[in-house]
């Protein structure tokens, strides 16, 4: 099974700020994963040309199954022009919103959501196309969980972005492995945790799956794009790279992964 984890930026190109639909596509077409979460995720944004970008990456991997989940109604950027996202299925948002997806060539069996609320603190950030650090609010923050029908049975499949802000994205990733135990074990965690290296591994417990620094896309130094699991030894991986495509700020990471040989300490 191949996993892939990719933080969009909304699906937007750092050579010229476009947001093209084809640019998308192929890119995501290129990881010609199994399963796919994404996260800065758009779906009927102006900016990104109204398009629903977790079923373009649905349809350009054949892709049966997929689930986009707002964090924000809205568009991020000033607190104005957005509200917390409450609703589980953003089929059910009548206007734009950006969160977060998951994509799966598996069937799923269920779907569930976890919400977290946003840091009370601002953050100097580097933000495409500004120079220098600009300080950036927290954001309402969204994981959403697939339980698949995998090639060996079932496994949960959970995908996150978490805050930015020191201590509470460790707050929200120690909830988050908790509440994920409910669901069947192999267990699967992908995203942008905003957390460097080792730090996740350490913070839960579970298996480190890749270490590749992921971001920012044009020179990778640091990983903040993670595959954790629990069940799955380091033994089931077959392989990992490390992409920077045509979009994004960050680099897409992909695992293989073969779970027949998965069971730690095999």
């Amino acid at each position: 099974m191949r996993v892939a984890t990719f933080n969009l930026l909304h699906g937007r190109s750092l050579a010229d700020g476009s947001v093209p639909e084809k640019l998308l596509r192929d890119a995501v077409g290129r990881l010609d994963s199994d399963v796919l979460g994404l996260q800065e995720v758009d779906r009927g944004q102006d900016r990104s040309h109204g398009v629903d970008q977790t079923a373009l990456a649905a349809d350009a991997l054949g892709a049966a199954y997929w689930r986009f989940v707002p964090a924000l109604e809205g568009t991020p950027g000033p607190a104005a022009s957005w509200t917390t996202a409450t609703a589980d299925d953003g089929a059910a948002v009548d206007g734009p919103a950006y969160g977060v997806g998951l994509v799966s060539r598996h069937p799923v069996r269920s779907w569930h959501v976890r919400r977290f609320g946003p840091a009370p603190v601002e953050m100097p950030l580097m933000v495409p196309g500004r120079r220098g650090l600009t300080r950036v609010p927290d954001e309402p923050r969204v994981a959403v969980t697939a339980v698949l029908d995998g090639p060996t049975g079932p496994i949960t499949v959970v995908t996150a972005h978490l805050s930015f802000v020191p201590g509470w994205n460790i707050a929200q990733l120690r909830a988050l492995t908790r509440w994920a135990r409910q669901f069947p074990s192999p267990r699967l965690l992908i995203g942008d945790l905003n957390l460097p290296g080792p730090v996740p591994r350490l913070t839960t417990g579970w298996t480190q799956l890749a270490r590749a620094a992921t971001y920012p896309s044009w020179r990778p130094r640091v990983q903040f794009d993670h595959v954790l699991a629990e069940g799955v030894g380091e033994s089931a991986v077959r392989d990992v790279q490390v992409l920077r495509l045509p979009v994004s700020d960050h680099c897409a990471l992909v695992v293989d992964l073969d779970l027949s040989a998965g069971a730690p300490g095999r």
